[in-house]
């Protein structure tokens, strides 16, 4: 996807602009992508990008939301959706409509980016069980944050698929409860979100493990 740029000059405003190839849009598969969009920090933003999705029968996977700059009174919106290619761009072009929206980027198509999520995850029981849920957690990297005779509350901070490998293993060794925060992303490299987006340029990122 090559995206349409601004004169030299002009001032980056948004939103979403991009010119699709089309047997891009004739893929009928369902790809999974984060969209990160900044937004003014004021009443009912959020509702209406989620009314947005809703109103249009888009699904929402996760959805994180966080202000960012106190003084330009900005906030990020981080939203995992998934969509054949042309749902997607219909759906960054909508977003980018939204008057409150200023920024709307695909970093799944962008280019590397880095996404985390953090879990609490309560699992009760004794026993074997107990045990083995503890080697389970010590494998996995998470954290113990509160015990008690009958059960533990787990942290991990991890993928959205290294926690979902982690519940799973979880669910025969007492789990009861599960509370995550959903995808947190940036792009990679030295480029912000509200930087203007240049053609054809490639970068030598290595990811941190």
């Amino acid at each position: 996807m090559t995206p349409t740029s601004p004169a030299a000059n002009e001032p980056v405003t948004n939103l979403y602009e991009g010119m699709v190839p089309v047997a891009r849009l004739k893929d009928v598969r369902i790809y999974r992508h984060v969209l990160s969009v900044l937004v003014d920090n004021e009443a009912g933003v959020l509702a209406r990008v989620t009314g947005l999705f809703s109103g249009r029968g888009y699904n929402i996977e996760s959805l994180t939301v966080s202000e960012v700059d106190k003084e330009k009174q900005v906030s990020r919106i981080n939203v995992v959706t998934s969509g054949t290619h042309q749902v997607i761009e219909q759906i960054k072009a909508q977003l980018g409509r939204l008057v409150p929206v200023r920024v709307v980027r695909d970093l799944t198509d962008d280019g590397p980016s880095i996404e985390r999520e953090l879990a609490l995850m309560k699992v009760v029981g004794g026993g074997k069980k107990r045990t083995d849920a503890l080697r389970w957690a010590d494998k996995h990297g998470a954290q113990i944050v509160e015990s008690t005779p009958k059960s533990f509350v787990f942290q991990m901070i991890g993928t959205t698929a290294e926690i979902n490998d982690f519940v799973i293993g979880l669910q025969p060794l007492g789990l009861v409860e599960v509370s995550r925060t959903g995808a947190a992303a940036i792009a990679c490299g030295e480029k912000a979100i509200d930087h203007e987006q240049e053609d054809n340029t490639e970068a030598d990122i290595k990811l941190a493990d």
